[in-house]
């Protein structure tokens, strides 16, 4: 089996539960788990591969929690621009409803791409629309090709304008055929292995776009399979309005109802639970991505986060779809529920390591992972590194150089190791020609928007 030696990091971060870290420290990993970690002078000194990390600080590779890959293709669009969301829905649902398979390939790599060079090794996304012959498989696809650990998310939508839900119902699926999709994809692809890089989810989309009965069968085949959900949950206050306007309850009170609590269940956003719904959302061990920027670009509020996280809920950092927040860059993720917390009148509601907690373990944790997310014998060897010699961390590295990482300007990775194998290196993508890929990213999204033949 291929080894790796990794030495000389100016600084590496466990992120374990005793906080360790080592100047001067490396890592040794044979084929694609952790072997031993800590000071580089107590690692063998020959590997197959040996990385040279002076200067940068490494730390485990950051994860993603919730995404929309596809909205790549419509971010910063004008007509969506000062939007909240359910106007926002409505403006860019005709929009998507024009996406092709190759859309979907395309989009997932722009993402993709912009979250490795973020620091991100693994990611989840929530894709729920599949018009004119997309498939899961496309994204499955790129995602291989990349070499990055993906939970992927079949997204639903079923109910359309004429049965009282948000989208136009040339864009929702029957819900017998998505549950068939859904079965077919856990059986050809979930891997519910040790360091798996391919894992299925099942993603309604949310209580405004499904009904209960999709939700409740969505669940429990599921749990028939293993498999962990996910959909959209508390977001707005005219959510909530909906909710109980249509169900007569608050949307985690129908979510109880309908079976999705549990440390099988994530639940995107959660800006808006009330104080006794938190107690039980962190009783059941239910899990949270927190999309900071998301939630602010549409004026969606400030998610309780250290209630949350107080309760016992698991939390993790989403980027969300990129076109309700114009980046896939985690880190700056992490940085922003740094400073939104901290708005709420505490300075200290959020400091820069529990920041990239949130971005680690609290993303292991939400995607129900125990094999990233720390540097440890074990663990998956996945990590990152990030230069401490740059302009932005100028006079800020000497003092303190990982919450310098939160605190400065968003830095890009210099190194990314993932399942073993370099996926940038020198702050280059390794086997991906980013300009024409980029070329053809923008050319299908003016086509799009235009509702042009691609």
């Amino acid at each position: 089996m291929p080894s790796l030696l990794v030495k000389n990091a100016a600084l590496l971060v466990a992120m374990d539960d005793a906080d360790t870290r080592w100047t001067n420290g490396g890592i040794f990993a044979r084929d694609n788990v952790i072997e031993r970690v800590g000071p580089s002078e107590t690692l063998p000194e020959q590997a197959d591969v040996v990385l040279d990390t002076r200067g940068l600080i490494i730390l485990p590779g950051l994860v993603n929690t919730h995404h929309h890959f596809y909205q790549t293709l419509t971010r910063n669009l004008p007509a969506a621009q000062d939007a909240d969301l359910f106007h926002w829905l409505r403006t860019l649902y005709p929009i998507w409803a024009g996406l092709t398979p190759e859309a979907i390939t395309v989009s997932t790599k722009i993402a993709l791409a912009e979250l490795m060079l973020s620091g991100c090794t693994t990611t989840s996304d929530h894709t729920y629309i599949w018009p004119n012959g997309a498939r899961l498989d496309d994204q499955i696809a790129a995602a291989r090709a990349m070499g990055v650990r993906f939970h992927a998310a079949r997204g639903s939508m079923s109910v359309g304008e004429s049965r009282g839900g948000l989208p136009p119902d040339r864009v929702v699926e029957d819900e017998e055929a998505i549950l068939r999709d859904s079965q077919r994809l856990i059986e050809q692809y979930h891997d519910p292995a040790r360091y798996a890089m391919l894992r299925i989810v099942l993603a309604p989309c949310s209580p405004f776009s499904v009904s209960p009965d999709l939700m409740r069968q969505s669940v429990a085949l599921a749990r028939a399979y293993g498999v962990h959900v996910h959909t959209h949950l508390a977001e707005t206050r005219d959510e909530a309005a909906y909710c109980l306007e249509t169900f007569g309850r608050s949307p985690v009170e129908l979510a109880e109802d309908l079976g999705w609590m549990g440390p099988d269940v994530w639940h995107a956003h959660m800006v808006h639970p009330s104080a006794p719904e938190i107690a039980r959302l962190g009783a059941t061990h239910t899990g949270i991505a927190h999309c900071p920027t998301s939630n602010m670009r549409l004026a969606s509020g400030i998610a309780p986060l250290r209630a949350l996280r107080d309760a016992g809920a698991r939390v993790g950092l989403g980027v969300d779809g990129s076109a309700s927040n114009d980046s896939s860059h985690l880190l700056a993720e992490a940085r922003q529920a740094l400073l939104l917390q901290r708005v709420t009148g505490d300075p200290a509601a959020l400091t820069a390591h529990q920041a990239l907690w949130l971005a680690t373990r609290g993303g292991a944790a939400t995607l129900g992972r125990d094999d990233i997310a720390q540097l440890a014998p074990g663990m998956a060897a996945d990590f990152v590194g990030f230069r401490l010699d740059t302009l932005g961390l100028a006079g800020a590295a000497p003092h303190d150089p990982l919450a310098a990482l939160v605190f400065c300007q968003p830095q890009q990775v210099d190194l990314s190791v993932i399942n073993g194998r370099i996926r940038v290196r020198d702050g280059r993508l390794l086997d991906l020609d980013l300009p024409p890929l980029i070329a053809r990213h923008n050319a299908i999204a003016r086509a799009l928007v235009r509702g042009e033949p691609r």
